[in-house]
């Protein structure tokens, strides 16, 4: 297909779906996914970036780079940063995905100053081992990695930057830093110390862990941090494969029954998200990781995706999301972002393909776009269209308008930059304007 309309349409489709399914209890909350019996009332993380409003607003600054926001959606954005604003000074949850990072970014987009409570709410939750996560996954105490714990705070804080940011900066990596395990070739991080096993890619591992450092070493000239990264970094490669001009590295280690595949390619757990490790230490000028340019092993892992068969769906198990997490957005995303990088054609023509692949696999009609998932060990295996950043129409909606907008304009289209993700690009296309002035 390739024609900017289409991917255009369809994310006008996908986000009218989304908008209507906000609702109202002490202020807008979305449900995660829409199935024959909804839920009657918010969730607990009805605020996050990764499943609730606070994930809208990407969304509309996305929205915002290419026609102006319609009245209803300039509401929206008012309503999401009141409710933000309102609930920071009670918050407990720390993290980028799921609280007060998330909030920073929320914020930060809508208005840059806006997030200054949740950074001060930050501040006076941070303690020398970092932030204790509230989240429900059986751990209570700090976790470390990029969307749960310390490493995507971190992230954040980069992100922001600032006076406040800078002062809580030091302690998190330093953090990072004492719960390091060293390795026979360098550092690894688990989800948090004493988890069962390692899950060394970008979300929950050795790979953003590293990221978050390289970049607060670089902010704060700290080399024990990009020393750290280096290290964790060498670490990921001696757990992965170099075969065929590619880099992957397994999902978990030990593996996990849990696991169909144990390589998986999308941004979560695979050389998607694990690229911005390399493209972070190319960013802060590290010349080298055991032997290889980290720009080199950046091309690496885009390469293993290339040619991994995604977006196709070859067996049961292999690429049964079109999320950004997991899916086909988050590889979509991240292609454009070395495409505009690197200005490779076949990163391209990459991209292309996963816009087309949400455009076959859309549910459209009346209502609007929306996408279901696959989980094959379940009868039925569809499962309801989910709502969310990164695992629903939002985020999916988002990049069909990047793309778009990428391909009417041309690799120098601005880009809405994110904690986990700004170095990717080159310094002159990342957009920081957001939504200033309309929240």
């Amino acid at each position: 297909m390739g024609e900017p309309g289409t991917y255009r349409d369809l994310g006008e489709s996908a986000w009218r779906w989304v908008c209507a399914q906000i609702r109202d209890d002490d202020g807008p909350w979305l449900p995660d996914a829409v199935a024959d019996e909804s839920p009657a009332g918010p969730a607990y993380d009805r605020d996050s970036v990764y499943a609730g409003i606070g994930g809208l607003v990407p969304v509309l600054a996305e929205i915002a780079q290419h026609r102006p926001l319609t009245a209803a959606e300039r509401d929206l954005a008012g309503a999401v940063g009141a409710r933000l604003t309102a609930t920071v000074p009670g918050r407990r949850e720390p993290s980028l995905y799921d609280g007060l990072a998330g909030d920073v970014t929320a914020l930060r987009m809508l208005a840059p100053g806006r997030e200054e409570p949740a950074l001060r709410r930050l501040a006076q939750l941070q303690t020398s081992a970092g932030w204790a996560t509230t989240l429900p996954i059986g751990h209570d105490g700090p976790a470390t990695d990029l969307v749960l714990g310390t490493a995507g705070v971190v992230l954040a804080l980069v992100w922001a930057g600032g006076p406040a940011a800078r002062g809580m900066l030091s302690t998190a990596g330093e953090s990072l830093l004492a719960v390091a395990e060293p390795t026979t070739a360098g550092l690894d991080w688990r989800m948090w110390p004493g988890y069962g096993s390692s899950s060394p890619n970008y979300s929950h591992g050795t790979a953003g862990v590293a990221a978050a450092l390289a970049v607060a070493g670089h902010a704060l000239g700290r080399d024990d941090f990009v020393t750290a990264a280096r290290r964790g970094a060498a670490h990921v490669l001696s757990v992965g494969s170099l075969a065929g001009g590619g880099f992957v590295v397994p999902h978990t280690i030990p593996p996990s029954r849990r696991e169909v595949e144990p390589v998986t390619y999308g941004w979560c757990h695979g050389p998607t998200g694990t690229s911005h490790l390399f493209d972070a230490l190319a960013y802060i000028g590290v010349s080298e990781v055991g032997g290889h340019a980290p720009a080199d092993l950046r091309r690496r892992c885009l390469r293993s995706v290339l040619h991994s068969g995604l977006p196709q769906r070859l067996r049961p198990g292999f690429w049964d999301n079109d999320g950004r997490c997991c899916g086909t957005a988050g590889v979509g995303d991240a292609l454009l972002d070395a495409y505009q990088d690197l200005g490779d054609a076949e990163l391209r023509t990459a991209a292309v393909t996963m816009g087309d692949a949400l455009v076959q696999r859309a549910v459209v009609d009346e209502a609007g776009g929306r996408w279901r998932f696959v989980e094959y060990r379940q009868d039925p295996p569809l499962l309801p269209p989910g709502t969310s950043w990164m695992q629903g129409a939002a985020g999916i909606a988002a990049f069909l308008f990047r793309l778009a907008r990428m391909l009417e304009t041309g690799p120098a289209a601005p880009v809405v930059v994110r904690p986990d993700q700004w170095w990717a690009v080159p310094a002159a296309v990342r957009s920081t304007q957001g939504l200033a002035g309309l929240a």
